[in-house]
């Protein structure tokens, strides 16, 4: 049996967490990074250094497009719309926060399944393999536990993507082949995310969480709350905080 999967990399923790998992399980593994016009590139520079630490196939898509589209979102426009600051995780988990991109995930799923599905049908109609022998796997990184109330970080929602790519799909309707969707760390704390990293040997030093592309983490934005709270209930210093203050030492 041959496993091909895609997985969606943003080069922040969880999506480093999960990627590292996929490799583990699948034979031919690409990570795909958008720059889909966010307000830095910092995540996409650290995406690429972690498929290269991770031995990966990387593809970087520019879809910056996508920010004249989902231009209602502090990520895509944060010049009309400040990123909230030093709230707390009850605030974060009352209301959809200002940082959701409209529909970012929904085409996001879209893009990498197409990409999948690529690779699949090309191993089937032109390398002659058997779909009997195939097993395609799409891997995101949502979290429906410790998060900022974003609707598309839900079970639910990815219940019924799972059913739209499947009906949608050559891969399914002419092959019987699903496009399973992974979310592997979609019921798992932030704490219980890190001591997964940890486990898998990712490499969480070189991911990024701020919101913001600065030389250091803001420390106050919603993602760096979140990613501080996970490593200190895990007992954990974050390794990314140890490279940085590292770096600092050295060029002293």
């Amino acid at each position: 049996m041959e496993s091909y999967g895609v997985t969606l990399l943003s080069g922040g923790l969880d999506s480093t967490t999960v990627t590292a998992y996929a490799r583990t399980i699948t034979d031919h593994l690409t990570a795909i990074t958008f720059y889909y016009g966010q307000s830095h590139s910092k995540e996409v520079e650290c995406a690429r250094k972690i498929a290269e630490v991770l031995g990966i196939q990387h593809q970087l898509l520019d879809i910056s497009f996508l920010g004249r589209v989902a231009w209602y979102s502090a990520l895509t426009s944060p010049e009309y719309f400040p990123i909230p600051r030093d709230r707390s995780t009850e605030q974060m988990g009352f209301s959809i926060p200002i940082t959701y991109v409209p529909l970012r995930n929904t085409i996001f799923l879209a893009l990498s399944a197409a990409y999948l599905e690529s690779q699949v049908l090309y191993a089937i109609e032109v390398e002659g393999m058997t779909s009997k022998q195939m097993v395609a796997r799409l891997f995101m990184a949502p979290n429906a536990i410790d998060y900022s109330g974003y609707p598309d970080c839900r079970p639910e929602y990815y219940k019924k993507m799972r059913q739209a790519l499947q009906y949608g799909s050559k891969m399914w309707t002419q092959y019987q082949i699903p496009i399973e969707v992974e979310t592997p760390i979609i019921n798992l704390s932030k704490a219980e995310i890190v001591h997964l990293g940890i486990e898998l040997n990712a490499p969480l030093e070189y991911t990024w969480s701020c919101y913001q592309g600065s030389s250091a983490p803001c420390g106050r934005c919603d993602s760096c709350i979140l990613r501080a709270k996970g490593f200190q209930e895990a007992g954990h210093q974050d390794p990314l905080l140890l490279r940085l203050r590292k770096a600092q030492e050295c060029s002293e």
